[in-house]
């Protein structure tokens, strides 16, 4: 299939009026939301177990009498563990809800390109959960030892006593940070790919990157340095790998992205 054919493919599905994609992306939101609910509701009786899962960086940081939270109002522990079968229902139906975005946007792609959909898939979800995993063994235990080191000392002369939703709404919060930061280099391939960035413009503006990146760090970390930093050195790292992304994208475009004997 020659080049010029594959642009007018490319063009025929992307060059819709803009209440087509209004409507597309409608219903792609939709069906990642119902999803999602329905995840969220096979989950809710594992929430026990998540909650005990995702308390032991916390019982690790703190010392015996302190390990235990406590909840402020009779409907706390309903809508923490609300909260956390959401989670569970989100990482449950992760490779649906990225088939909906990469769906979305595959009209802008070639032809060639949309049949690897699955295995952007499938890379999508692993980048995630590796970003969530390693906030819950890297970051979430060294900034909580750091924040409580800070608190319990003989000048505050204070115990911890942290409530259930406090501390359930940061972990989740930072979870999906991570999970989302993670996919900095998947958005940098596509974004190449549709023309919209290239690894020059990365290359260009990388010291205000940096900035922002630690900007957006210390905004969705805690105020303490550790897990700042935890959050803003991969941030870094994976923008010099979007950069390196970027310019292979970058170079099957500019080869005229040929495409295989089957795609004629």
């Amino acid at each position: 299939m020659s080049e010029e054919t594959q642009i007018a493919q490319k063009q025929d599905t992307s060059e819709m009026p803009f209440y087509a994609h209004f409507a597309e992306l409608r219903s792609r939101l939709i069906k990642s939301l119902a999803a999602v609910g329905v995840g969220a509701v096979a989950c809710f009786s594992f929430s026990p177990a998540l909650y005990a899962l995702l308390a032991r960086p916390l019982k690790d940081a703190l010392s015996e009498p302190s390990q235990s939270l406590i909840f402020l109002s009779p409907v706390e522990p309903f809508f923490v563990y609300l909260k956390l079968s959401i989670l569970s229902g989100i990482i449950v139906t992760l490779p649906f809800v990225f088939f909906q975005i990469w769906r979305f946007i595959a009209p802008g792609l070639y032809a060639h390109e949309k049949k690897a959909l699955v295995p952007l898939v499938a890379c999508s979800t692993v980048v995630f959960l590796l970003g969530a995993v390693f906030c819950y063994f890297g970051v979430l235990p060294l900034g909580l030892k750091a924040l409580m080191a800070m608190g319990m000392t003989d000048d505050f002369s204070a115990n911890a006593q942290i409530s259930m939703a406090s501390y359930y709404t940061l972990v989740i919060r930072l979870i999906l940070a991570f999970g989302i930061v993670f996919e900095m280099p998947i958005f940098s391939y596509f974004l190449t790919r549709l023309g919209v960035i290239t690894h020059l413009t990365l290359l260009h503006h990388w010291r205000i990157a940096v900035v922002l990146i630690f900007v957006i760090a210390a905004f969705l970390t805690p105020p303490d340095v550790i897990t700042q930093v935890a959050l803003g050195l991969p941030m870094c790292l994976l923008y010099v790998v979007s950069i390196w992304v970027a310019r292979i994208a970058g170079r099957h475009h500019d080869a005229g992205d040929a495409a295989s004997p089957e795609d004629a």
